[in-house]
């Protein structure tokens, strides 16, 4: 009776049913790379909850579940919080409009379950606009005096476009995220080596390492994610309903 029960709960379905073995040992490989780096420098908790929350999040995004937005809003409140103590002025904004976005892509994805795709043509004038609004983004973060302004632009643009087709379930939004993913990772571990040689002292050592480790997560996720969404395996919540 207890089974039935759970198996007919909605937090059961999302959380633990239709894992593939290979699925279930990347997630917990992404998971354990979080706690290894927090073991090793344990100077930020926070760092550490938002490397955990976000292999979560988009681990269920990529399965096409609507649990992805609430592990979403821990990991975006932790990831705001450490881009300002880093002056990661890009991502800052961007995270905060992470928070925002949360509640709308529960209900967005409440609307309408089958994942989306664009034609050809409208899909390169996408990719046009995003490389336009990175150089824009690149010169007011420039002004703003963020570091690393070419790299935090693209966090901040294009994850701004990559996010609104996530909530939309458009599958090249994983196209973008793979471009977020890899000058992500560029970023933060220029800012980690610069942190390691004495030539920065903003942020901590820990939570730029924690980010590292998020996003070579994020970035097999991301490229992972748009296979399963081309194959239209997220339609209908993974499988999950």
């Amino acid at each position: 009776m207890a089974e039935s029960v759970s198996q007919g709960n909605w937090f059961y379905r999302q959380l633990f049913t239709k894992w593939k073995k290979f699925e279930i040992t990347y997630v917990s490989i992404l998971i354990l790379l979080q706690l290894v780096v927090y073991a090793i420098v344990p100077d930020s908790p926070i760092g550490m909850v938002s490397g955990v929350a976000g292999v979560l999040c988009l681990v269920y995004g990529m399965k096409g579940r609507k649990i992805s937005f609430l592990f979403g809003i821990v990991q975006c409140l932790a990831m705001t919080y450490i881009a300002w103590i880093s002056h990661a002025y890009g991502s800052f904004a961007m995270d905060i409009i992470y928070v925002i976005s949360q509640p709308i892509g529960w209900f967005m994805w409440g609307q309408n379950e089958a994942t989306r795709s664009f034609e050809p043509g409208t899909k390169r004038k996408i990719f046009a606009g995003a490389f336009a609004a990175w150089i824009v983004g690149w010169i007011v973060l420039s002004m703003l005096e963020g570091q690393l302004p070419y790299f935090d632009s693209i966090n901040f643009v294009v994850s701004l476009i990559a996010q609104l087709l996530y909530i939309l379930k458009y599958k090249e939004n994983w196209s973008l995220w793979i471009v977020v993913n890899i000058a992500n990772l560029t970023y933060w571990s220029l800012l980690t080596v610069q942190m390691l040689m004495g030539d920065n002292q903003i942020g901590t050592l820990g939570a730029n390492l924690s980010q590292v480790a998020l996003q070579v997560a994020l970035l097999f996720n991301s490229v992972y994610a748009n296979k399963v969404w081309a194959s239209g395996e997220a339609d209908n919540e993974g499988g999950a309903n």
